[in-house]
């Protein structure tokens, strides 16, 4: 064997001349490819002005310098390109996307986003998602009802919505976290010093409608003075298909 067996590591030789080159030949691919970093995963053509170390997943189609080099991760050292083929099992975070994606006998399939605010946990070849996402917003609160201005989206599933008190909040004993028309669906009568929260889970219910979150006002003078709460919606959004 010349090389390695999977990621293709060039052996040094018995009496080889010149053995750095090799060497360093090893430590350039076994750099690229380890803790795999691609910056796009669907480029056809060389990047203008790259950096040293950018790795990008080569399309079909590609042309220029990357003619030829479909499916082929292309790194950037020394000022030039090498291509390298994906192995079994590699795991690479996609940049741009903020997720990581899997090198499967079926090519690469999405391993899920990073601790974002959506997360795709399946997808088809036309486009169609499934996602769960996690929103989250802090309001400012002042006379009887503020609404947020992130939605519970149509065509969701709302499995809830978290509530915690940031900053104390005035001119009231309790408020209520809900929607127009339920005003304490997520949780009423909750508490308003600093830290106070809620786990305001609920059926889950399937909306049809963009529906704004509403914290309204509870006791003396039904109008909040001050005070802010930051709430958190936890729902599942299917996506249709592209095509």
């Amino acid at each position: 064997m010349t090389s390695t067996a999977r990621l293709g590591l060039p052996f040094l030789a018995a009496s080889q001349a010149q053995k750095e080159v090799t060497h360093n030949e090893a430590l350039a691919r076994l750099d690229a490819l380890a803790h795999l970093v691609l910056l796009d995963r669907n480029v056809t053509a060389a990047p203008g002005s790259p950096t040293e170390g950018d790795c990008y997943l080569v399309g079909a189609g590609g042309t220029g310098t990357f003619v030829g080099q479909g499916g082929k991760i292309a790194s950037y050292a020394d000022g030039a390109w090498a291509f390298y083929p994906p192995v079994l099992g590699m795991l690479a975070y996609v940049a741009d996307e903020g997720t990581l994606a899997v090198y499967t006998a079926a090519g690469w399939k999405d391993y899920g986003a990073l601790l974002s605010e959506v997360a795709v946990l399946s997808r088809t070849a036309s486009g169609a998602q499934s996602r769960i996402c996690t929103v989250e917003e802090e309001l400012t609160l002042a006379g009887a009802f503020v609404e947020s201005s992130i939605v519970i989206p149509d065509r969701s599933v709302l499995f809830g919505v978290s509530s915690r008190t940031t900053a104390a909040v005035t001119g009231v004993w309790q408020y209520h976290v809900g929607i127009s028309g339920e005003l304490e669906k997520f949780g009423g009568y909750l508490g308003i010093t600093v830290g106070a929260s809620n786990a305001g889970v609920i059926g889950p219910q399937a909306f049809y409608a963009d529906t704004p979150v509403r914290i309204t006002a509870h006791g003396d003078t039904e109008a909040f003075t001050g005070g802010k709460v930051r709430i958190a919606l936890h729902y599942f959004l299917p996506v249709v298909p592209g095509a």
